[in-house]
């Protein structure tokens, strides 16, 4: 979680937030008050007495407002600091306009409110969805050993003998786009997480007009309607005996060659007009981690015995985190 909050920093926001060392007290305040406020918006979902609560600011709602209040200011004061580095001279910004906050001060200004929208919107569309998504992988791959440990080999095979060094750091700086793009089975081994462990188990969608489904329901405009990835992804008639089976070989040809579904069958990511921006930036992202972490580490379950439990969050959490023991390839 901490790694892919300082990712989705550095590239969105040209912002070095450091949480994975702790240095940096403020991010920590913010990123516990955003974790909080998402899991008590998600629990509205079945509160009934949410909207009396918020009306007399008593409650899960009373702690929500304060929680929002923590955001906005950390938010508002990172939108403060990158408009005053935005008015120095060209000079330097040289190094700072790569980042997306920047591009769009330059096209849109300062309206803060628009900026604060923009930028909770990328935390949540991509730090706890890709956090998730790879400690469900590590879970899998703990269950499966024989699946780690030929995406090891796959990584060892796949990156050249400069990216192989023995320095961890430096081979996570040189990572080629070239090493990645061999690397058929960890992207196979990532989607089947993606298929029993969708990042955003059940996705709601609001009805903007009057209309009929395919198969002849109507709906209201104002009504919700919810599908759920996580249940379409266990269905044996969309998937096959073995839905339940966590089973890379699926996404993979004759060749070994990774080949992707129908996204209206496969839907992780949404589908259509909808399909999610930052789609490749995730898959880009979670391969980086897995190739660095699998080709010096082995990772085994603290405890085969326990129950991994769901945490009720708008993400798929692992309750309580994963818990595993980590030792040198």
């Amino acid at each position: 979680m901490k790694a892919t909050l300082d990712s989705i920093f550095a590239v969105a926001f040209g912002i070095e937030l450091d949480s994975m060392s702790g240095s940096n007290e403020e991010g920590k305040i913010f990123s516990d008050a955003f974790d909080k406020a998402s899991a008590i918006t998600t629990w509205r979902y079945v509160d009934i007495f949410w909207k009396i609560k918020r009306a007399l600011n008593i409650g899960s709602e009373a702690k929500l407002k304060e929680y929002i209040r923590t955001v906005d200011v950390f938010v508002y004061k990172l939108i403060q600091r990158k408009t005053e580095q935005m008015s120095k001279p060209e000079a330097d910004l040289s190094r700072k306009k790569e980042d997306i906050l920047s591009r769009l001060l330059q096209i849109t200004g300062t309206n803060p409110k628009f900026l604060r929208d923009i930028i909770l919107s990328f935390i949540i569309a991509g730090k706890d969805t890709t956090a998730t998504t790879l400690s469900w992988f590590i879970y899998v791959i703990c269950k499966y050993p024989y699946v780690q440990k030929k995406i090891a080999q796959e990584i060892k095979e796949s990156v050249t003998e400069e990216e192989n060094a023995t320095d961890i750091t430096n081979v996570a700086a040189n990572l080629s786009e070239e090493a990645l793009e061999k690397m058929h089975y960890l992207h196979a081994a990532l989607t089947e997480t993606l298929r029993l462990y969708p990042a955003v188990p059940a996705d709601p969608k609001i009805c903007f007009s009057d209309d009929t489904l395919p198969d002849g329901f109507s709906v209201n405009k104002g009504d919700t309607v919810t599908y759920l990835p996580y249940a379409m992804g266990r269905m044996k008639f969309i998937w096959g005996d073995d839905a339940v089976e966590y089973k890379p070989e699926r996404w993979l040809d004759s060749d070994g060659l990774f080949r992707p579904k129908n996204p209206f069958k496969f839907t992780a990511f949404q589908a259509g007009p909808r399909i999610c921006l930052g789609k490749e930036f995730a898959y880009r992202q979670m391969k980086i981690f897995s190739a660095v972490l699998l080709r010096y580490f082995v990772f085994k379950l603290s405890d085969d015995k326990k129950t991994v439990n769901y945490k009720t969050m708008i993400n798929l959490h692992i309750d309580g985190g994963l818990h595993v023991r980590v030792f040198h390839r």
